[in-house]
């Protein structure tokens, strides 16, 4: 590019060579800074040397021309072939002027969210209490014929929610209660409590962290599991099939699965206080220069009946819960392998919040039953 002119004169632009777009951005900030810098009477770009223009180019010659007429000074091409004026030509300059279209704002209103939130959860708690209706149901049903229940496939979803889950609910139950026991004696050794670290393991085992810690291990293993078989057969169509075939869903594919959970779970549960009071032993005898008889002795007389019961209660609720929002979210499946992996995530996530919510209320329950 070479400038012809002096400043206040009519100036001339030679464009040779290549105009196109890998070229432009250097040459435009030229081109818009000459009429600033020489502030001529005329700009006459000359474009006879320019030995190959695009669109691109095309488009920067009438922005510079835009932009000069803009300025008040008038603008003349020199030198346009044939070829290019008709590549000119097919740019619409009146487009040009026009403001860019505005894309509708993507963000909804606060309030428009909160209500879809609303419905959504409200619709979503519907279809929860009829899934709960036909499966109390199903179940007083096959309370009242237990010949029709399918026992195998109750045996087979225990083998996979319990005894294939024995090795990782013992480790986390054996880990937390070292780490209970450890935490705890560094202040009970300051007033030479060291004895009541076993009380403080076996309470709050029994009491609390033993179902709770069970059911959120369940829900992450099993309960998800649930979701994904049924929600799986739903995508298929085996649940239609079923359907047609006069087989009850519910009764068919939901209840083993709750009564496997409510079987189990408990079981498990007993398992995790075991291995977590035993994670305590191992404490004491190590750090605490206390003998296992005494440890174990201890451990009795901090166990009361009553709070043994209660926690298998809270572990057969629990197991409900699990397993039936499991094979809700499963039913409740639209769409392919992503529905799927979304009703599995919901799950979980709803059957954690079930947990910490009836645990929440067994707690004040508890409380003014014992006192």
């Amino acid at each position: 590019m070479s400038v012809e002119g002096t400043r206040g004169a009519e100036a001339t632009v030679r464009l040779a060579g290549r105009l196109a777009l890998a070229d432009l951005e250097p040459l435009m900030a030229e081109l818009q800074a000459i009429p600033v810098r020489l502030e001529p009477r005329k700009i006459a770009v000359d474009v006879s040397g320019v030995e190959y223009l695009d669109s691109a180019g095309a488009l920067a010659l009438i922005e510079m021309e835009n932009l000069t007429r803009s300025r008040g000074i008038p603008f003349e091409l020199l030198g346009v072939s044939e070829k290019d004026h008709g590549l000119l030509s097919l740019i619409d300059r009146e487009a040009l002027q026009r403001p860019p279209l505005r894309p509708e704002s993507e963000r909804p209103l606060v309030i428009e969210k909160l209500g879809e939130l609303a419905r959504r959860q409200y619709r979503d708690f519907l279809e929860i209490m009829s899934f709960v209706g036909d499966l109390v149901s199903a179940l007083a049903y096959c309370l009242a014929h237990p010949r029709s229940v399918r026992w195998d496939e109750v045996k087979f979803t225990m083998k996979r929610a319990g005894a294939d889950g024995l090795p990782i609910v013992a480790l986390i139950s054996l880990l937390l209660g070292l780490i209970m026991a450890f935490m705890s004696s560094l202040q009970l050794k300051q007033f030479g409590a060291n004895l009541y670290v076993a009380n403080l393991v076996t309470i709050a085992m029994v009491r609390e962290l033993g179902p709770i810690m069970t059911a959120i291990i369940v829900a992450g293993r099993s309960g998800s599991a649930f979701a994904a078989e049924i929600g799986t057969m739903v995508v298929n169509d085996e649940v239609n099939a079923l359907v047609t075939m006069g087989f009850d869903p519910i009764r068919f594919l939901a209840v083993p699965k709750v009564l496997a959970a409510m079987i189990v779970v408990p079981i498990l549960t007993v398992y995790a206080d075991f291995f977590a009071i035993l994670g305590g032993l191992i404490v004491g005898i190590t750090g605490l220069d206390l003998t296992a008889f005494t440890y174990i002795q201890q451990t009795k007389a901090s166990i009361r009946v009553f709070d043994f019961t209660t926690s298998l209660v809270k572990a057969v609720v629990f197991a409900a819960l699990i397993a039936g929002i499991g094979c809700q979210r499963g039913f409740q499946v639209r769409g392919g392998a992503e529905g799927v992996g979304q009703s599995t995530t919901s799950a979980v996530v709803s059957a954690i919040f079930l947990i910490i919510v009836a645990d929440s209320a067994f707690a004040i329950m508890l409380h003014y039953i014992r006192y």
